[in-house]
């Protein structure tokens, strides 16, 4: 399998990286088995965190450890924001994964502002990060981020993490337009380690493996990490992997325009609806509306299976306030439009703007909680 220099690491990646999050769907014994078939292939980067099924992915990937620790890198995360509470979750995770010391450990799902804040602060998580590598428990020193590309922009500069985590894909790139046009070049002029995740947006493109993998490695990244929970996943992931050929600028710009998980419901971006005579920022609202449900949530009736994907990924990122917050800033409001409709010929998309813009505001003004829609 191909390999990549982790940024300014040292570290030598193989190109797909083996997530630990679905390990917990398995039984111990399967679930070694596909760790071991992924290393047999050649990958060498392991990844888990101590959050995933309480500890139960790094006990399954210790037990690798024991016999195979030199075979491969190996990362681990954790959600602690003070210094005391990482100290611990540290010492928890290298117990469970019968090792001294990790390659890698993730300050994980770095999201909030405010979350920033508590890490920098005195007696904070990233004083207990240092304190681990000057003891050899940690060698390097990496960030997560779900959501929020401004948060992680900012991360970048509140400490020197020698490694950045971030979901890469065609379709949250229109809604998180950040991190591929602001966090990835940021990271490269600083040198820092790249690793893509969510490659299919959470399983959203699951009808689209394998452009959605080339388009993820068409970006440049050292190494996309990818989760598996049966053989025939993994084999394919790695097939994807190692048959790779990047996207020419040509077929980047057809996926970003026909990909059908886009449709003509998901902004593109391209500002051609523009000017509003009311002064509507009409890409402004949609690119909000991205940040609240990822624009999943467009009104069409679908078969039982495509509405509950949808329903269970649209809050998967938890940042409706952030969005709601920046809309109540927004002015003048989607609700101002007068329906004049000189806006929708221009979209090249056949995006029914005036249909969408009115959703978008009814999702940006709502009060009540996320998934109040369900039955309990």
């Amino acid at each position: 399998m191909e390999k990549r220099n982790l940024g300014s690491t040292g570290l030598s990646v193989s190109l797909l990286g083996l997530g630990g999050f679905h390990l917990v769907e398995l039984p111990e014994r399967e679930a070694l088995r596909i760790v071991n078939l992924y290393l047999d292939q050649g990958g060498n980067y392991l990844e888990t965190a101590e959050s995933y099924g309480s500890g139960n992915s790094e006990e399954k990937i210790g037990k690798v450890a024991k016999v195979r620790r030199n075979n491969f890198i190996l990362a681990t995360k954790s959600t602690q924001r003070s210094k005391e509470g990482i100290t611990r979750a540290l010492e928890g995770s290298l117990r469970r994964l019968n090792t001294s010391e990790v390659d890698i450990f993730f300050v994980h799902g770095l999201n909030r502002f405010e979350e920033l804040d508590e890490i920098s602060s005195s007696q904070g998580a990233l004083e207990g990060v240092e304190k681990a590598k000057k003891e050899g428990k940690i060698r390097f020193v990496a960030f997560s981020n779900h959501v929020t590309p401004d948060v992680a922009l900012n991360a970048l500069s509140l400490y020197p993490f020698d490694i950045l985590m971030i979901p890469l894909n065609y379709f949250d790139r229109f809604n998180f337009p950040g991190w591929e046009e602001e966090v990835l070049p940021r990271a490269r002029e600083k040198r820092m380690g790249v690793l893509a995740m969510k490659a299919l947006a959470d399983g959203f493109l699951w009808e689209s493996e394998r452009e959605a993998v080339r388009y993820t490695l068409s970006l440049g990244v050292d190494s996309l990490v990818m989760g598996a929970n049966t053989e025939e996943y993994l084999k394919r992931d790695i097939e994807a992997v190692e048959n790779f050929v990047p996207f020419t600028p040509e077929e980047m710009k057809k996926v970003r325009e026909e990909a059908p998980e886009l449709g003509s419901y998901v902004c593109r971006q391209c500002d051609k609806c523009l000017p509003c005579p009311l002064g509507i920022d009409i890409p402004g609202v949609f690119l909000l509306e991205g940040q609240y449900d990822r624009q999943m949530q467009d009104g069409i009736i679908r078969d039982p299976a495509q509405y509950a994907l949808r329903d269970r990924l649209r809050f998967w990122l938890g940042n409706q306030d952030y969005a709601q917050k920046a809309y109540q800033e927004l002015n003048p409001k989607a609700s101002v439009c007068n329906e004049c409709g000189e806006c929708e010929p221009r979209c090249p998309y056949k995006i029914p703007i005036i249909y969408k813009l009115n959703l978008a505001h009814e999702k940006l003004t709502d009060t009540r909680p996320p998934g109040y829609c369900r039955i309990s």
